[in-house]
């Protein structure tokens, strides 16, 4: 019976936004804040990758309408936690009597999000660790979830995304949020990383903790901060410290271990009482070839160049332009969007000026998507990028991306 109710709201938002996203396509005006409201309230409920793909829709910013956007935020400040009796189930599912490990669990949980949430607790050694608990069932419900938003999805026709490139965007999703449930791969990413970084003195990693750790539940070490949002209102120094180290962190990840953390939800990170950056979350990271990693970097230095031609054949090579007609205009519009926030000296990442401008663009986006398809293999990495970008913007960050780029430019060209 809950899976029926799970499956008829989702067709029934599925429908709602369907409707939407006809009526702009047809050249009406879609009550965008109304369809928003409506994602929050039947979706923060539900949990699951219904949720999970809400609060990826809301990390993009710069293509979104507004009051969508702003709802869907709301999806990671605000999800309902899960009542605690079905926590506490899935805990004894996974440890018996609980006081046999633990001398309390606190029934609040710190954090919430869409696969899982969060909860302080005292060991019998007295130490303080963090249990981040999978919902009780979700792994259940997960691949009928994935089926209704595959249907979802498929509104992409209207836009004339071809079915095969539905298909294959909607696999790696899902193989992402099958990823997600597993916790003993995070866990082993979590000690990976903390090898990888434990003599970078910028960067705080929690410890996990695999005897306390299993198929539900992971154990990690807790490690304070004050989460990335809260940053916003901060001395200027802490935030200009931590952006940069974010910004190094991607970038080393990138060009020097060829993967990405792909969850950059601002939940997911924090800055310490010394300003540095706490990297919470490893659910989610991805292996970046370097041959996508050329080609990226390949149409970014089009991008700069203000070169349409070299924009395009670099769009067709990502496999990311098919059809007839250069959209050289839109390739124009782009470029000289992005390009200021590469010229020489420091850039305003908080500059409003960039956002609105990428806003405006965004209808002529969707309207060239008969010929502008994303690749289905950047989903993604396309969407951990554009997010870790925002996280800068919250940052109000205030970074030298031109000396950034260029060698890592002069790499791809070589």
């Amino acid at each position: 019976m809950r899976e029926r109710g799970r499956t008829r709201r989702l067709m029934g938002l599925g429908a709602r936004t369907g409707g939407a996203m006809l009526k702009t396509r047809l050249g009406g005006q879609a009550d965008w804040r109304a369809l928003g409201e409506a994602l929050f309230e039947g979706l923060s409920e539900l949990k699951g990758p219904a949720m999970k793909m809400a609060q990826m829709m809301s990390q993009w910013d710069d293509l979104l309408p507004p009051d969508l956007a702003d709802e869907l935020a709301r999806l990671q400040r605000q999800a309902e936690p899960m009542p605690w009796p079905r926590i506490r189930e899935a805990l004894e599912l996974q440890y018996g009597d609980i006081h046999t490990y633990f001398t309390k669990v606190e029934e609040t949980p710190f954090a919430s999000a869409s696969m899982g949430q969060v909860h302080k607790a005292a060991t019998r050694e007295g130490e303080t660790v963090v249990l981040k608990v999978q919902y009780p069932g979700l792994a259940d419900v997960l691949e009928s979830d994935l089926k209704q938003l595959r249907r979802i999805m498929s509104l992409g026709r209207w836009f004339k995304v071809p079915q095969a490139r539905l298909d294959a965007l909607f696999e790696e999703l899902a193989a992402g949020l099958r990823d997600e449930l597993d916790y003993q791969a995070e866990a082993n990413a979590l000690a990976r990383y903390r090898e990888r970084y434990q003599s970078d003195p910028r960067l705080v990693i929690p410890e996990p903790l695999f005897e306390l750790s299993g198929k539900h539940v992971l154990a990690m070490s807790y490690v304070p901060g004050t989460p990335l949002r809260e940053l916003e209102s901060a001395e200027d120094a802490l935030r200009q410290r931590v952006a940069a180290t974010l910004a190094d962190w991607i970038t080393q990840e990138l060009f020097t271990f060829g993967e990405l953390h792909a969850d950059p939800h601002a939940g997911n990170f924090a800055a310490d009482e010394q300003g540095r950056l706490i990297i919470y979350d490893f659910g989610a990271v991805i292996p970046v070839p370097e041959g996508r990693l050329s080609a990226m970097m390949q149409l970014l230095d089009a991008t700069l160049a203000h070169d349409p031609m070299a924009m395009d054949e670099a769009m067709v090579n990502m496999g990311g332009r098919q059809g007839q007609g250069a959209p050289l205009s839109l390739y124009r519009e782009a470029a000289e969007c992005i390009a200021p926030l590469f010229e020489p000296g420091e850039q305003d990442f908080s500059d409003v000026r960039v956002h609105r401008r990428l806003r405006e663009l965004s209808p002529k986006v969707w309207a060239a998507m008969d010929r502008l398809q994303p690749p289905a293999d950047t989903l993604l990495l396309s969407r951990a990028l554009n997010g870790h970008y925002w996280n800068l913007v919250r940052l109000k960050a205030r970074l030298d991306m031109h000396e950034r780029a260029q060698p890592l430019l002069t790499w791809a060209r070589t």
